[in-house]
């Protein structure tokens, strides 16, 4: 895809910005077919890329097998990526050109209930975890599933993130269990990617309450750019700027956030979702609209044409997850 042009001011506001995608989904299979494509965040002008180590019903060993190679692919190319460890490597990884790396786990599910496995995540380089994707697991509800609550194990869980400095994301998961997470923890908690159910009603997005005790307690929420979470089967990009106003005016842009949620591989993503009905919404398939990592530089053309300002353009594209970093990582 070829990058569209954009103003002097968006191209100024780029360069000087942190731009930080905070969740992108590679092939879940140990092979590089579709690695080099992280290369279009770099085109992009992406600092940090937050990739999707494992999901859903993914088993423990998988998790960690992703991990491992996914680690091992950027690390074996130190002249392209930057493997973020700590606040100071995004900094690091702006200064000489290269495309940070962190890792994300979409559900608390393989952590079962052995707590020493949150550090050997946060080893591995994950930097946020979800509690449940979609539907019910030990540590709370799904936004799919009965809407339990947070579970005392849910509890323990968050409780060993913030010891390690993992913060805590709220998507996928149900109103009550993230209430419940959101008084629970100490930490200000994400969501990375989802969605105001206020602009488009969606099993997946979320409520405005919600929101509002999310940026309460110094929380970022961060925009999908998954076609149905945005009610659209075209111009993704358009509908994207259209949620991100909504967040703005509900909880102010300091606590508004990029989590496109971009899928490399369709035909993967269509696989899945036939073979696993019951973990998502009816809508996806291989088919809906997606904003690419390429449409980083027209998404801040249109916050310039929405009248922020450039400080509230720039924490959008990065800056406020940088902050959530300084308040949690270890």
């Amino acid at each position: 895809m070829i990058i569209t042009p954009v103003s002097p001011r968006a191209r100024d506001i780029l360069s000087a910005s942190i731009v930080w995608d905070n969740h992108g989904c590679m092939p879940m299979r140990a092979d590089e077919e579709l690695l080099p494509q992280l290369d279009r965040y770099s085109a992009a002008g992406a600092t940090v890329a937050s990739i999707n180590i494992g999901y859903g019903l993914m088993s423990w060993a998988d998790h960690v097998g992703m991990a491992r190679h996914f680690r091992q692919y950027v690390l074996a190319r130190p002249e392209r990526y930057h493997m973020i460890a700590t606040a100071e490597d995004v900094a690091l990884a702006k200064a000489t050109g290269r495309l940070g790396i962190s890792f994300d786990v979409e559900g608390m599910l393989p952590i079962e209930h052995s707590l020493e496995r949150v550090a050997e995540l946060y080893e591995l380089g994950v930097r946020w975890m979800l509690i449940a994707y979609n539907q019910d697991n030990q540590a709370g509800g799904g936004c799919m599933g009965e809407d339990g609550g947070l579970t005392p194990l849910g509890r323990a869980i968050i409780d060993e993130m913030e010891r390690v400095g993992m913060v805590l994301c709220l998507s996928h998961s149900s109103a009550r269990t993230v209430l419940d997470a959101i008084e629970h923890a100490r930490n200000p908690p994400i969501f990375s990617h989802s969605n105001p159910a206020g602009a488009t009603a969606h099993p997946r997005n979320v409520d405005d309450a919600v929101m509002r005790a999310c940026a309460a307690k110094g929380g970022v929420i961060g925009l999908s750019g998954i076609g149905p979470f945005l009610g659209v089967s075209s111009d993704p990009v358009a509908a994207l700027l259209r949620h991100i106003r909504y967040v703005v005016d509900l909880v102010g842009p300091e606590y508004v956030g990029l989590g496109l949620d971009f899928v490399f591989d369709r035909t993967e993503l269509d696989d899945f979702v036939r073979a696993n009905p019951s973990l998502f919404p009816t809508d996806l398939d291989g088919t809906i609209a997606m904003v690419p990592p390429e449409a980083i530089p027209q998404i801040a053309e249109g916050l310039i044409r929405d009248g922020l300002s450039d400080a509230e353009i720039s924490g959008i594209l990065g800056g406020n997850w940088l902050r959530i970093a300084r308040a949690c990582w270890r």
